[in-house]
């Protein structure tokens, strides 16, 4: 029952995010703000990841792959098809959802322990739109770029991996990158993408507004935003996975 409730009261928090706005230019600069917070902030630590990524998944794939008769480019090949399906999305997903999606979990949070909410609502504000939907369109268009950036990154990070450590030459691993390669997997990494966003911004900002209580209940708001994000987040890539390439 509890969790049939807190579905429900997930539903109805939505519906109020997305009324009708009071003022379109309020919330224009609250999404460009939005950008720059949970975009480019977040943009450091995806490009760290993203590199690390693409140089393991290249020596670990090259290290598994010694049999002579399977051609060297496959190893560039394993590790542009890892980057583009999984690790770009999901893993980059997983980590928003730790970093930014924590973020907006408290930040909500203390504003509703302050009571900054009650007063937004007696100016006649819609707090739950004002608050959250900046953030979820802003992550809603910058979570795909991110993905892409991260690809590219990763796909690099393994070439300079693989060719320093010997184990591939670049000429092998840039024509593994290019052999049939599949467009439609880069719409399916940004599908994720923009699914994955909707569902960190919006589950967290859930849990920061009905916080109720103090200071200990926002740090468990903030908990609990990264717990069922990356709950919600994996059994979406499980259905995405299932829809797109089953």
């Amino acid at each position: 029952m509890h969790i049939i409730y807190h579905i429900g009261a997930y539903f109805l928090f939505l519906s109020k995010v997305f009324s009708k706005p009071e003022k379109i230019k309020m919330y224009y600069i609250q999404t460009i703000k939005e950008f720059d917070k949970q975009g480019i902030g977040s943009l450091g630590i995806v490009l760290i990841i993203s590199v690390f990524m693409g140089a393991v998944v290249t020596l670990q794939t090259a290290i598994n792959l010694e049999n002579p008769l399977i051609p060297r480019y496959m190893i560039g090949l394993a590790a542009r098809d890892s980057m583009i399906l999984e690790f770009s999305s999901t893993i980059i997903g997983l980590i928003l959802a730790g970093k930014a999606g924590s973020n907006v979990a408290s930040e909500i949070g203390t504003m509703r322990i302050t009571e900054q909410i009650d007063a937004l609502e007696i100016m006649g504000v819609n707090s739950a739109s004002y608050l959250v939907m900046p953030k979820i369109i802003a992550m809603v268009l910058i979570m795909p770029a991110m993905v892409i950036i991260s690809i590219f990154i990763g796909v690099s990070g393994g070439a300079i991996a693989g060719s320093s450590a010997g184990a591939i030459s670049l000429s092998d691993y840039v024509y593994g990158i290019q052999f049939d390669f599949k467009p439609f997997y880069i719409t399916y990494s940004v599908t994720k993408a923009v699914i994955f966003a909707f569902v960190i911004m919006s589950v967290s900002g859930y849990h920061g507004y009905k916080v109720k209580g103090g200071a200990l209940e926002v740090g468990k708001a903030s908990t609990k935003s990264v717990v069922y994000s990356s709950i919600l987040i994996l059994i979406f890539n499980l259905l995405i996975t299932q829809l797109f390439l089953t």
